[in-house]
């Protein structure tokens, strides 16, 4: 995938899973790995991914806007934060400030919160979560 065929949700969404991986202070290779894999997952080059990291945009102004794209960008900050097997209380801040970001009404926040790292302890995917938060 060209750099320039990469949108800048998906852009964004790199620089958030960037921002989840480091917001505990303890940045590891698993969350390095799961990063790469992210991207290679959807196309992206180890070189684009670089050159996304190296050049951030704004981030506030880019929001998914469709329930599937929201779940799937939440999904893949769960697995960012589980990757060590901890969920750190700034690692779960930050997932709350993302799923408010994402237009999620307050007073669900905690709940989606708690299901997705739960979700993501026991191994559903993304399909099964959104097949369950539909129903």
């Amino acid at each position: 995938m060209e750099n320039n065929q990469i949108t800048e949700n998906l852009k964004a969404h790199f620089l958030r899973l960037y921002q989840m991986a480091i917001c505990d202070d303890d940045f590891s290779a698993l969350e390095l790995k799961m990063l790469y894999k992210c991207a290679e997952e959807r196309g992206i080059s180890s070189k684009n991914l670089d050159e996304i990291l190296l050049n951030p945009i704004n981030l506030k102004s880019l929001v998914p806007q469709t329930i599937e794209e929201k779940v799937d960008y939440l999904y893949d900050l769960t697995v960012m934060i589980w990757t060590d097997g901890i969920v750190s209380p700034n690692e779960y801040s930050a997932l709350q400030k993302y799923v408010l970001m994402f237009g999620f009404l307050e007073e669900n926040v905690t709940a989606i919160v708690d299901y997705l790292i739960e979700a993501v302890k026991i191994g559903k995917n993304k399909s099964e979560i959104l097949c369950e938060l539909k129903n």
